[in-house]
């Protein structure tokens, strides 16, 4: 029989996935321990933790990718109260925007709730903001409002902005000739189709990519319905 080498490495990745969640316990574990003062130590630590969270974001977006395309994909929608959510985002990053002295800012209602899969969307601003801080810019706000009953999130930072590929690319689909010339758009793929998996009355979730006409920093918007 032939090999369906899709759920080999569908069950690799699984793997990989926890054996990075688990040492990223381990570092935090390290660093809890090593005294504040030996700064040098905590700035390799976060360096190694950062670098391991990223490759476990990329796999997680690879494993939903994967069950999206078999239609296995599970979608559990269900009421979040947005503050909170973007608490645990923050909050989560913060040993990196601490060492790199980047402030987030947030801006939602306490009371304001919608319907989504928290997980997910978790998974898709967690990346957003881990971009944000990678590229270097020093402030980032993270908004929410509703507007023509859609919940609106804005990720908007002073860093450098998006190159004009990825604006491009934005609205592309994922090709055989970006991943040949090294240009997957994998996070961008991701979050259109998470975003894409929010239905409600006719309507689909969407993304939007662009540059800030005052501060030319990157400003990405998810709205879902």
């Amino acid at each position: 029989e032939l090999v369906d080498f899709s759920s080999v490495i569908a069950v690799a990745i699984h793997d990989m996935k926890n054996s990075l969640s688990l040492l990223m316990q381990s570092i935090e574990q390290m660093s809890a321990v090593i005294p504040k003062e030996v700064n040098q130590s905590h700035t390799s630590l976060n360096s190694v933790h950062y670098e391991a969270n990223r490759m476990n974001t990329t796999l997680v977006q690879v494993l939903s990718l994967y069950r999206a395309e078999i239609d296995a994909l599970p979608v559990n929608i269900d009421e979040v109260f947005i503050a909170e959510l973007f608490d645990e985002i923050i909050d989560s990053n913060q040993i990196y925007t601490e060492q790199q002295n980047i402030s987030v800012n947030m801006h939602a209602d306490e009371h304001m709730s919608w319907y989504l899969d928290r997980e997910l969307i978790y998974l898709l601003l967690h990346d957003v903001l881990i971009n944000a801080v990678r590229y270097g810019c020093k402030h980032i706000d993270i908004s929410a409002s509703i507007e023509d009953d859609f919940l609106c999130i804005t990720v908007e930072d002073d860093g450098p902005g998006y190159p004009e590929n990825m604006l491009e690319m934005s609205s592309k689909v994922l090709d055989h000739h970006c991943i040949s010339e090294g240009r997957t758009g994998l996070g961008l793929f991701f979050a259109r189709l998470m975003a894409q998996n929010h239905k409600n009355g006719g309507k689909r979730g969407s993304i939007k990519l662009a540059n800030s006409e005052q501060s030319g920093g990157s400003v990405f918007t998810l709205k879902l319905p």
